[in-house]
């Protein structure tokens, strides 16, 4: 089958597919006990989340991934997954590893909590009686599921190549079940190379612990042990069940046959380490049955406690690497393959990292000779049909040389110096720090807007699907329930119509509408470059004015001369603005400091004071130099996809510092501050300090009242204020800007961190 598929497929085809990700954890206090409270509220409905969830417990939170067409995706997404959960569970951490923390005794484990709906009445009672069944310390191991299916495209073209005499189901059933089988053959394989929890507390099951050493006060471990998760200390049924992976109908009937003679309640009580899925999950077996199998679920993997997702790049990508081989893998004719799959399992599990002999159809096998064998044949397989995976199969051959380059060997000896609780709360809290540093972004989607991953990031935490139309456009869909919303750039929405944005992006117009509704703007005039420029010059010369673009954004091309400018200047500061617009405005220069009131729906959501672009001198370096020094922060970045822009000296920061009679090559002194522009647009390098308490009701009613003018749901109203603690202050309105940013409020560079993004699912009435 080998090289007919090398005849048949290149190297994307073979290597495409669907890749999820399920990964549970525990939510545990400082000192590694298990956290007892309930699933953070902000999460929504545990059965209707489609992210994140509970498993058997309420202290166990799950994470699920969209189904990705690469594996990059999908760890990038449970990453940023994890970041959402572990900063909403305030002073607790994610539990890193597979087998648990210190819990309690049984009575004290609390069961995952429902609302009083059917379904939940069901899935609380399913859980009650695992409860009683399997008792509650075992229900807290928690793992990583695997979720994975072929490209479409590659069963289709087999399926016309080898033209088979059944239906397209049942040929990619029966591929399928394949892989099934063969992973059941090599899934000790899998847990070696993964196996992450070689240790067990003190505090879990005594009928474990009791045959084992202690390895630190605190912990327990055996001679080579792997992992007690897919060991006999794991969760598993009570009987050995094998299921009959012949058909997808034989499948059934044997579960059916399980659940008959009371062995389990259901097929989602059949603890395999592989489970067939169908397109309806929830009625698996008819789903199954009418529609075939859609994609496979792996359930070996443990968390692997020095990643912060739980499972690292190189597994996930040689999980799937695996799944290819096992398709084109020729199976044995051994009859008592399950039996001796399961033995492999175990011994794996409890010694796999002491030179043990496994069963090969019915034959000892050394695990070393036969690890390396597999792996030699993945490689081979990589090579024939030019998949350019030698590289990474060849880091997993040096893990079955050398059992210290495993994940189990390491997590040992760090408990083994640190102790179990300890080495674990460590990591946690690092990842954890790891996570506010991310606050501000939603990994896997960097390449977006901030303040679209902003409001990403809190769809995904509060349980909103969301769906990516145009990447480049920062164009998404955003869906609950029925209800769908299309957004772009986070606040182009349904909610504002055309005429609104026109208004909005139309200075003069925004102007006179405001007038009109008794709102304070700034008088002027429109200029175009047919009028004689030095006549309009002279006019404002030694005047405190404000030369802008008539239909710009983001402060580019606007000039300010809060003292006044020379006619040359104002000519110059003209010809700027030309280069961005046909109509340029003059304004009279309004007195006072600039506050933008970000207006959501009919309320001001956060006020920001935009201190305009600058450095502080050293005395040594230039004005230049000074701002390649400040432009360093990883906090500045370009396209606002950070909460602030690189400060860049253009045409506009010349003339400003022409005014002050310095230019970029001069040297400022100690801690003298130089601005080096009037506006204070964050897009042009600005620092935003939040205002939001400080400013008095009355200017935010007049924002929102200068929003409704325009019939503006989503807006920047731009005010100067002479002094924004006093009612009595003078103001004016400036602008306002539709497609205002979010990120600029939600992480200001001075001041109150704001959820802005759930204001905005609010007005879009997703919540």
């Amino acid at each position: 089958m080998l090289y007919l598929f090398k005849e048949l497929f290149d190297k994307e085809e073979l290597r495409g597919g669907r890749f999820g990700i399920e990964r549970e954890a525990l939510r545990v206090k400082e000192d590694g006990k298990l956290a007892t409270t309930d699933h953070p509220y902000v999460f929504g409905n545990k059965l209707l989340h489609p992210y994140i969830t509970t498993d058997f417990s309420e202290s166990q939170p799950e994470l699920i991934t969209p189904a990705f067409q690469t594996t990059r995706e999908a760890y990038s997404f449970l990453n940023a997954l994890y970041d959402i959960v572990a900063l909403e569970i305030g002073d607790e951490y994610l539990w890193p590893q597979s087998m648990p923390c210190d819990i309690p005794d049984e009575q004290y484990i609390p069961i995952a909590k429902y609302s009083d709906s059917k379904e939940c009445k069901i899935a609380r009672e399913y859980r009650e009686k695992l409860f009683k069944k399997y008792g509650g310390k075992k229900q807290l191991i928690s793992g990583i599921h695997y979720n994975f299916s072929f490209d479409e495209a590659l069963f289709e073209k087999l399926y016309r190549h080898q033209k088979p005499s059944i239906s397209y189901k049942l040929f990619k059933d029966d591929l399928y079940l394949k892989v099934a089988r063969n992973y059941l053959r090599y899934r000790w394989l899998l847990i070696y190379l993964t196996g992450a929890a070689p240790i067990i507390h003190t505090s879990y099951t005594r009928e474990c612990t009791k045959k084992l050493v202690p390895i630190q006060e605190d912990s327990f471990s055996n001679k080579g042990a792997v992992s007690y998760r897919n060991g006999e200390c794991g969760y598993k049924n009570h009987t050995d069940l094998f299921p009959d992976y012949t058909s997808v109908e034989s499948y059934i009937a044997s579960i059916e046959d399980f659940v008959k003679e009371n062995m389990i309640q259901s097929h989602k009580e059949l603890y395999t380490q592989i489970r067939p899925k169908a397109k309806d999950n929830k009625n698996l077996l008819s789903s199954l049955k009418n529609e075939g199998i859609q994609y496979i679920e792996i359930r070996s993997i443990d968390i692997n406690p020095f990643e912060k997702s739980g499972m690292s790049m190189e597994d996930l990508e040689f999980t799937h690497v695996f799944m290819l081989y096992l398709l084109l893998k020729e199976e044995t004719d051994y009859l008592d393959w399950q039996r001796e799959a399961l033995f492999n399992q175990k011994l794996i599990s409890k010694n796999g990292l002491e030179s043990i002999m496994l069963k090969k159809d019915g034959k000892s096998k050394d695990r070393s000779e036969w690890m390396l064998d597999i792996l030699a044949q993945m490689n081979n397989m990589s090579q024939v049909l030019g998949l350019e995976w030698e590289a990474l199969i060849d880091t997993f051959v040096e893990k079955a040389l050398d059992v210290t380059k495993t994940c189990a060997y390491k997590i040992t000896k760090k408990v083994e110096k640190e102790g179990y609780l300890v080495a674990h709360i460590q990591l946690a809290k690092a990842y954890k720090q790891e996570a506010y540093a991310n606050r501000y972004k939603l990994e896997g989607y960097e390449d977006f807007e901030l303040s679209t991953q902003i409001l990403m990031k809190e769809a995904i935490k509060i349980g909103i699907s969301i769906e990516v139309l145009d990447r480049s456009d920062n164009f998404i869909a955003l869906s609950k329930g029925d209800k769908t919303e299309y957004v772009k750039q986070a606040t182009k929405t349904s909610k504002d119509s055309y005429i609104t944005m026109l208004m909005m992006e139309n200075k003069t117009v925004t102007k006179k509408i405001l007038d009109k509704n008794n709102v304070c703007v700034p008088k002027g005039i429109e200029v175009n470059a047919t009028q004689n420029l030095g006549f309009v010059a002279c006019k404002y010369a030694n005047k405190p004015l404000v030369v802008k673009p008539k239909s710009t954004n983001f402060g580019i091309g606007i000039s300010i001369f809060p003292e006044g400018a020379s006619e040359e200047d104002i000519i110059y500061a003209l010809e700027i603005a030309f280069k961005h617009d046909d109509t340029i405005l003059i304004e009279e220069f309004a007195e006072g400091k600039e506050y933008r009131f970000l207006v959501i729906g009919d309320e001001v959501a956060g006020i920001l004071h935009r201190v305009p672009a600058n450095v502080k001198g050293d005395g040594h370096h230039t004005i230049r130099e000074l701002v390649a020094i400040k432009n360093q922060d990883f906090l500045r970045g370009k396209g606002y996809k950070t909460p602030l822009e690189k400060i860049e000296l253009d045409t506009s920061s010349e003339l400003f510092l022409k005014q002050k009679g310095i230019g970029f090559d001069d040297i400022p002194k100690v801690s003298e501050v130089v601005y080096l522009r009037e506006n204070s647009n964050i897009s042009t390098g600005g620092d935003s300090i939040d205002y939001t308490e400080s400013i008095p009701d009355k200017f935010k009613k007049i924002a929102v009242q200068a929003a409704k003018a325009v019939e503006a749901k989503f807006c920047g109203v731009d005010m100067m204020l002479e002094d924004y603690q006093s009612e009595a202050s003078n103001y004016s309105i400036i602008e306002i800007n539709f497609n205002p940013a979010i990120h600029i409020h939600s992480f200001p560079y001075q001041g109150k961190e704001r959820n802005i993004a759930r204001s905005v699912l609010q007005v879009l009435e997703l919540i």
